[in-house]
C-alpha cells in the first residue's frame, strides 16, 4: 500500500475571519479542501467549507466568540473528515515582517517575540495572526508552523522607492515603504513566467491586485521597483473601506475642527473610507456597479477607483520606462470586466488596447494583438504560494508518512 499523502494547512487570519486551505504536500501541492470562518466575534458567525476530494460544500452558522473558538470549529471539521492525521505543517500569511523578515521561516519563540514587538507597525493584522498561531500551537503543540510574510516580495525595493520624505531619524525606527500583497505578487510573477516564459517575466510589468484591499506593483527584470501601499496598507489607491493616499494636512485639520483623535482618524481611513466612504452605501464594487445609474454617489465611487488605478498604471509605466505586460488580479481585477475597461480607457497611447469580447469573458488575455501591451487576467492564489513555501522549508521526506 502507498503511504497516505501528507498534508499542509494554510491560514490567512484577519480581525474577524480566517481563510484556510488544506494541500497535499508534494512538489506541486494539490488543494484538497478550502474554506473560511467569517464574522468571528460578531453576530451570526458562519463557517464555509469546500472539500475537493468529496465535492461536498456547505455553509452553516457556528458559535465563534473569538479566534480560539473558530480554530476549534475548523480543526474539528478537518478531523471529522480524516484529514488531520497526516498533517505535517501549518503555513501562516503574516502581513508584516518589518525590516528584517523577508523569507518564509519556522515560527519559534524568538520569532514570535519579535512579531509581538512589531505589532505597532501593523496593529490591524498582527495581533489576530499571533492569536491564530497560539491557538494552533495549543491544538498541535508538536506541529511546525511556518510564517510567510506578505511584505517579503518588496523587501529589496530600490532605496529611492523605500524612502518616505519625512525626517530621516524615523527611518531608524522602521518607518519606510514596505508594500503588501506580496504573496499574491509572487504567485502572479510565477504564473507569468510559467505561462509566457522568462522574457515576459523579465519585462516591464505592472501588477494590479484589486480586491477589498487594492494595490499595484511595478516589476522590471523580475524584481519589484515600486508599489502603491507604503508604510501601511491604507496607502495607495482607494479600496473597499481604506482611503488610499490622502493629504497629510487632513490630520491637523480634522483635529482642529472636529477634535478627531489619532485613533479616530486611523479608524476613519481604514474602515470608513474608500468605496464605502464615497458611496455612503456599500464597500462592495458589485453593489456599486448595480446602483451607479440611480445613485451618483455610487457612480462617483466607481469612477474614483478606476481613475486612481489608471493614474498609478501611468506613473509606473513612467518609472519602468515603458510597459510590456499589465496583469489584473484579485476579486475585482479578476471578475469585473467593466472596471478593467474603465481603468484602461485613455491608456491607448501606452499601447493598451482592450478586446471587448475577451474582456467580457474574463479570458486570460484581454488585449488585442494589435496593442503593444499584453493585458492579462490571472487568478491569484496566495494559499498555494504559502503551501509551496512550507514544502520547501519542510524539505525532503514530505511524501512519506
Amino acid at each position: 500500500m502507498e503511504p497516505a499523502a501528507r498534508s499542509i494547512l494554510t491560514l490567512n487570519g484577519g480581525s474577524s475571519s480566517i481563510k484556510f486551505a488544506l494541500f497535499e504536500a508534494c512538489d506541486s501541492p494539490r488543494r484538497i479542501m478550502k474554506g473560511k470562518v467569517e464574522r468571528i466575534g460578531l453576530s451570526e458567525p458562519v463557517f464555509t467549507v469546500q472539500d475537493g476530494d468529496s465535492g461536498e460544500s456547505f455553509t452553516r452558522p457556528i458559535a465563534a466568540k473569538d479566534h480560539m473558538a473558530a480554530v476549534a470549529t475548523l480543526v474539528d471539521c478537518i478531523e471529522k473528515r480524516g484529514k488531520s492525521d497526516n498533517l505535517i505543517a501549518i503555513g501562516h500569511r503574516i502581513v508584516h515582517g518589518g525590516p528584517n523578515y523577508h523569507e518564509p521561516q519556522r515560527l519559534t519563540p524568538d520569532l514570535i517575540k519579535e512579531l509581538r514587538r512589531l505589532v505597532p507597525l501593523d496593529p490591524e493584522h498582527l495581533p489576530e495572526e499571533l492569536l491564530l498561531i497560539q491557538a494552533f500551537h495549543r491544538r498541535f503543540p508538536h506541529l511546525p508552523q511556518i510564517a510567510c510574510f506578505d511584505t517579503a516580495f518588496h523587501h529589496n525595493l530600490p532605496r529611492v522607492a523605500k524612502l518616505l520624505p519625512i525626517p530621516r531619524r524615523y527611518e531608524a525606527h522602521g518607518v519606510r515603504r514596505y508594500g503588501f500583497h506580496g504573496l499574491s505578487y509572487e504567485y502572479l510573477m510565477g504564473e507569468l513566467h510559467r505561462t509566457e516564459g522568462a522574457s515576459a517575466a523579465q519585462g516591464r510589468v505592472v501588477l494590479a491586485h484589486l480586491g477589498n484591499g487594492a494595490s499595484l506593483a511595478a516589476v522590471r527584470d523580475g524584481k519589484p521597483i515600486d508599489t502603491s501601499m507604503a508604510f501601511t496598507p491604507a496607502s495607495g489607491i482607494p479600496m473597499s473601506t481604506r482611503s488610499g493616499d490622502l493629504d497629510p494636512g487632513l490630520v491637523g485639520y480634522l483635529a482642529r475642527t472636529e477634535k478627531m483623535s489619532a485613533k479616530q482618524f486611523d479608524e476613519m481611513v481604514n474602515f470608513k473610507s474608500g468605496l464605502l466612504g464615497v458611496s455612503e452605501t456599500s464597500s462592495d464594487m458589485r453593489d456599486l456597479l448595480g446602483r451607479e445609474t440611480q445613485d451618483v454617489r455610487a457612480a462617483e465611487a466607481v469612477e474614483l477607483f478606476c481613475y486612481q488605478a489608471r493614474k498609478w498604471i501611468g506613473a509606473y509605466t513612467a518609472a519602468l520606462g515603458g510597459l510590456d505586460t499589465l496583469v489584473f488580479a484579485g476579486g475585482i481585477g479578476e471578475n469585473a470586466p467593466v472596471v478593467r475597461t474603465r481603468i484602461c480607457e485613455g491608456l491607448e497611447f501606452f499601447g493598451i488596447v482592450i478586446d471587448k469580447k475577451q474582456n467580457a469573458a474574463n479570458d486570460g488575455v484581454i488585449s488585442k494583438a494589435s496593442g503593444r501591451v499584453t493585458v492579462r487576467v490571472i487568478r491569484t492564489d496566495e494559499e498555494l504560494t504559502i503551501a509551496r513555501s512550507v514544502c520547501k522549508i519542510i524539505g525532503p521526506g514530505i511524501h512519506a508518512k
